[in-house]
């Protein structure tokens, strides 16, 4: 079974930059589309960026859009975020997962097409 490990999250002042990173081991990672998500407090989880198995394709919560950029290894098995110019309201807790099928790039901001989530990590932006 695939376990995904987040990093990276931090307390960083407005408009800084923080580099996510999830890893994942015990199973296939090369072959799934990868999505980032995010939950504040009292707000449901919402869908951030996904990227398609290859990395050929990448989409973007507008509010993010231009600032965070969603890319991947798959030697390595890692996808990262990288956010930049970072808000207060960026402030949650980020979570990667893993898409439920395998070469497919659908329904990519639904939590429902994923099954397989990391622990979370926290961001806290400053103003």
């Amino acid at each position: 079974q695939v376990q995904l490990v987040e990093s990276g999250g931090g307390l960083v002042q407005a408009g800084g930059s923080l580099r996510l990173s999830c890893a994942a081991s015990g199973g296939t990672f090369s072959t799934y589309t990868m999505g980032w998500f995010r939950q504040a407090p009292g707000k449901e989880r919402e869908f951030v960026a996904a990227i398609s198995w290859r990395g050929i394709n990448t989409d973007y919560l507008d509010s993010v859009k231009g600032r965070f950029t969603i890319s991947r290894d798959n030697a390595k098995n890692t996808q990262y975020l990288e956010m930049n110019s970072l808000k207060p309201e960026d402030t949650a807790k980020y979570y990667c997962a893993r898409h439920r099928r395998a070469f497919t790039y659908i329904d990519y901001e639904s939590r429902e097409s994923y099954n397989i989530w990391g622990q979370g990590t926290q961001v806290t932006v400053s103003s």
